[in-house]
């Protein structure tokens, strides 16, 4: 649980720089205002029409007695809207910083050079990285579209679909986050997707840390577009020393800045 705190950590580092570099603050708003209207049309959307895709989809249920055919169809609405918003939290991160990529890797620039004087470069064009990364964040999506699917089903076993499922997809939507966010420092130091996901494995508690408070955070929608600078700029600090290039926070609980643990958790 202390590697969550350090999570926790980079993230109030993060929001705590931005706020003391206003124009990066402004800087980096504008790529998350523009999704956020995309998104909030398609969350609308999405809500206005779950009833009739959960009745579409249970035919069976046309001649239940009350209240079993309710308590079904509203289970399954639920999980549908869910599901939206679990995709939506980590696709919101992934289109935001694929259309804000020059205003986010300037902005993560500016914070090395605070840190070090500093900035590593990728050396690739731009249009380069804007394929990488949209490359690396259809990867993101698979990953999270197939743990989505299997949540959906499990949603199905009654209580446990209600309570713990969603639980474990919020902690699903923060690992991938945390990705999607240092990716963005960890890219420029030429760091493939694949490593990337070993040392978030290596520090899972500390990558839920800085995460989850985010998909909490983000599914009130214009904080979301508030938060996302500071969480570039702490995705940076973390990334810093996830690549070795600042001591752990947590000497004593944390594992090395590459260290994988190849069994346990499915993540990844």
């Amino acid at each position: 649980m202390r590697d969550f705190g350090v999570g926790f950590g980079y993230l109030l580092r993060g929001q705590k720089w931005v706020a003391g570099h206003g124009r990066w603050f402004g800087f980096g708003l504008l790529p998350g205002l523009v999704t956020l209207v995309l998104y909030v049309a398609a969350l609308t959307g999405l809500g206005y029409g779950a009833d009739d895709l959960t009745a579409w989809a249970t035919p069976f249920a046309d001649d239940w007695s009350s209240p079993w055919q309710g308590l079904l169809r509203g289970a399954l609405t639920f999980l549908v809207f869910a599901l939206g918003l679990f995709l939506a939290v980590i696709t919101f991160t992934a289109v935001t910083l694929l259309v804000g990529q020059p205003f986010y890797e300037s902005l993560s620039e500016a914070v090395d050079r605070g840190e070090d004087g500093e900035a590593p470069e990728s050396g690739l064009p731009l249009w380069r990285e804007l394929w990488i990364s949209a490359r690396d964040s259809l990867r993101v999506l698979a990953r999270v579209a197939l743990y989505g699917i299997l949540l959906f089903a499990a949603g199905f076993i009654p209580v446990v679909g209600q309570t713990v499922v969603p639980a474990i997809g919020f902690c699903v939507s923060g690992f991938f986050l945390t990705e999607e966010l240092t990716a963005v420092a960890l890219q420029r130091r030429r760091v493939e997707f694949k490593e990337r996901l070993g040392m978030l494995r290596g520090r899972r508690a500390a990558a839920l840390g800085f995460g989850l408070p985010l998909v909490l955070a983000f599914l009130i929608p214009f904080v979301a577009v508030l938060l996302m600078p500071g969480a570039v700029a702490g995705a940076t600090l973390m990334a810093r020393e996830l690549n070795g290039e600042t001591p752990a926070e947590d000497e004593d609980e944390a594992p090395a800045p590459h260290e994988t643990n190849g069994a346990g958790s499915p993540l990844g």
